[in-house]
């Protein structure tokens, strides 16, 4: 906000209330310059429009979960510290991640596994999973993390072994990529002509969907791409911030508003 324009406003907008109350805090010195409301950016025109926003100039989309998030074990996010297993960036709404896997079948399972996780081993976790749960109900993300482990021994690689299924569980538990879907239509919807969208995500599924959403909108004539290539974190960025070594970043201009 420092370096924009003295008339210019933002408005934000997250489905976690806890970083709506930490951006309140941030940005309280610009008064009614800054609006901040609690919703997915997949109703972003509609959020717009009740704000009196209209013919915006930029939006900018960070996709996926936070540092503050991960590093919060009550949120469920982490595989690395124990906690419930939730997921969920509003934890008021829809099913925490122990719901999900009390519900799905075995086979249901191994599908999100594999679509949102790219997890090719994902029958053999699902498997796991529906055994040890017959035993006992999931309550913890230890729990989920131990249970994927033994389904994977021995290790393959550096990751750990339960970082593919915790990442599928966090995409379907907030459904992730039919709001990114919705959220890229709500922002070209809301840029005036001459706008610039940009998005950065952390994963190829992400990627693929904003590469693939603003090629077509080129191919018709609604966008212009500035990111031919998508932008990767420098060296300087990467010893920084060295959770920003996913990061992705595409833009382009809005040709009709």
């Amino acid at each position: 906000m420092r370096a924009s324009q003295p008339h210019s406003r933002l408005l934000g907008l997250d489905a976690d209330p806890s970083a709506i109350a930490r951006a309140t805090s941030r940005l309280r010195g610009f008064g009614d310059r800054v609006t901040l409301e609690i919703a997915n950016f997949s109703s972003m025109s509609d959020a717009a429009r009740a704000a009196g926003f209209s013919n915006v100039s930029g939006v900018l989309m960070d996709l996926g979960f936070s540092s503050a998030q991960i590093d919060d074990p009550m949120r469920g996010f982490s595989f690395r510290a124990e906690g419930p297993l939730d997921m969920r960036y509003d934890q008021q709404s829809g099913l925490p991640a122990r719901d999900v896997i009390a519900r799905l079948s075995e086979r249901q399972l191994a599908n999100v596994i594999y679509e949102f996780g790219g997890e090719r081993r994902s029958r053999r976790i699902a498997r796991h999973i529906v055994s040890r749960r017959g035993k006992a109900p999931f309550e913890t993300t230890t729990d989920l993390a131990q249970t994927v482990a033994r389904a994977l021994r021995p290790s393959r690689g550096r990751i750990h072994p339960a970082t593919r299924t915790f990442q599928a569980l966090r995409i379907y538990v907030n459904n992730e990529l039919e709001n990114l879907r919705l959220g890229l239509q709500a922002a070209l919807e809301t840029l005036a002509a001459g706008g610039r969208l940009v998005v950065i995500s952390f994963h190829s599924l992400e990627d693929r969907i904003v590469k693939n959403f603003v090629r077509a909108a080129q191919e018709r004539g609604a966008l212009r791409i500035l990111t031919p290539k998508p932008l990767r974190p420098d060296e300087n960025e990467l010893r920084s911030n060295p959770r920003s070594r996913s990061a992705r970043l595409r833009a382009a201009e809005v040709l009709v508003g």
